[in-house]
């Protein structure tokens, strides 16, 4: 198992200075000159929560990405020209409270022959909610886009009250299986009960069944779905080149950490965490990606992370098993999602602020013209 503290001044920059609110005036800490950067806007969001771009044939990106809103709206949108239109079928039983909505968006591995995609949304039961993940067929070029046969393959065991710590990340990893990390819900001791999904990094098949070959999976029902346990809250995380996992983990005050998520590792939370407890703070989402584009050739094989308050990117390298931070990158605005598109082109999706809506940006190195 390999964890990571992240300093106090990195995190205020790379996590988003956990106290810091929308709108929030706290200046990051001074760094490094960071790499200049040019950012051109390319279609305006409400509460955007999450994107990506749709393969073609040979896997090769389109130039239409897939924009959930967290208050329930799916986005279309071509990143040539900005038009956007509203995807139908999106499943209504969607609870907007605290830090969940519509989530995550991804599209199936094989989805030039599928046209599946999966998306992670919070559902109500009663006064309690929980996050549950779903896919569907997005059938396009049949008039207006839309989600057809949408089915709920899994969800977060026990639902609890209360709005925080959903997480419902979804990544696809080079084994051919489906990951979502799956929040302790500010609940703590779930993390560490065997029995539920809560606290931990879930992997399973892409019908939603338990793989065989799990760490856990002798244990049976729910259990079995875990690939680690002890987590509190992964709101980023990605494979890298190499295949291994890495996660940006929101921990307490002065707790977070980016960590290898390692199959069958206990990562200790509640029992053991960096950071002290606190309560009914909202924690801001982050996402990363590995990044292998051209643009920033100095980038390749590093991760970005977005940061909301600290508003911008961080990069950072990983050397064998050790991650060091290498710069930040600045953008004077809250980072929901980072995601590289066609021809490696990088897009960040700002959250919205001040009342005004988030921008999806392309950026590209200062000074250089895009084709």
């Amino acid at each position: 198992m390999r964890k990571f503290r992240l300093h106090a001044a990195t995190l205020a920059f790379v996590i988003g200075a956990c106290s810091a609110s929308p709108g929030s005036s706290q200046e990051p800490p001074a760094t490094a000159a960071s790499a200049a950067v040019t950012s051109t806007a390319v279609a305006d969001f409400d509460s955007p929560w999450a994107m990506a771009f749709l393969p073609g044939s040979g896997q090769a990106l389109t130039n239409q990405a897939l924009v959930t809103e967290k208050g329930g709206k799916l986005w279309l949108v071509d990143v040539t020209t900005g038009q956007r239109q509203e995807v139908a079928g999106v499943p209504a039983n969607i609870r907007v409270e605290g830090q969940g909505g519509l989530g995550d968006v991804v599209a199936a591995p094989d989805f030039a022959s599928s046209q599946r995609i999966y998306l992670s949304y919070v559902e109500p039961e009663g006064d309690l909610s929980g996050a549950v993940v779903g896919t569907g067929r997005l059938l396009l070029g049949q008039g207006a886009p839309r989600l057809e046969g949408f089915q709920v393959i899994w969800r977060q065991q026990p639902k609890v009250s209360g709005g925080g710590h959903f997480s419902h990340r979804i990544a696809f990893g080079p084994d051919g299986k489906l990951y979502i990390s799956s929040g302790e819900r500010q609940k703590f001791d779930p993390a560490q009960d065997p029995n539920g999904n809560l606290g931990r990094i879930v992997r399973l098949n892409l019908d939603g069944s338990v793989p065989a070959d799990n760490p856990w999976a002798s244990r049976g029902g729910v259990g079995a779905q875990a690939w680690t346990m002890g987590n509190r809250n992964v709101l980023g995380f990605a494979f890298a080149p190499d295949g291994r996992l890495w996660g940006a983990e929101m921990g307490p005050a002065g707790g977070d950490e980016f960590n290898q998520l390692e199959r069958g590792s206990n990562y200790g939370y509640p029992i053991v965490s960096d950071g002290d407890h606190y309560d009914g703070r909202i924690i801001p989402d982050h996402s990363m990606i590995f990044y292998s584009g051209s643009d920033f050739p100095a980038w390749k094989g590093n991760a970005l992370i977005g940061g909301l308050s600290s508003q911008g990117l961080v990069r950072v390298a990983i050397d064998g098993n050790t991650a060091r931070e290498v710069e930040r990158i600045p953008f004077g605005a809250r980072i929901r999602e980072v995601e590289q598109g066609p021809n490696g082109v990088l897009y960040v999706l700002e959250d919205e602020r001040n009342n005004s809506q988030g921008r999806l940006l392309r950026v590209t190195p200062a000074g250089q013209a895009r084709r």
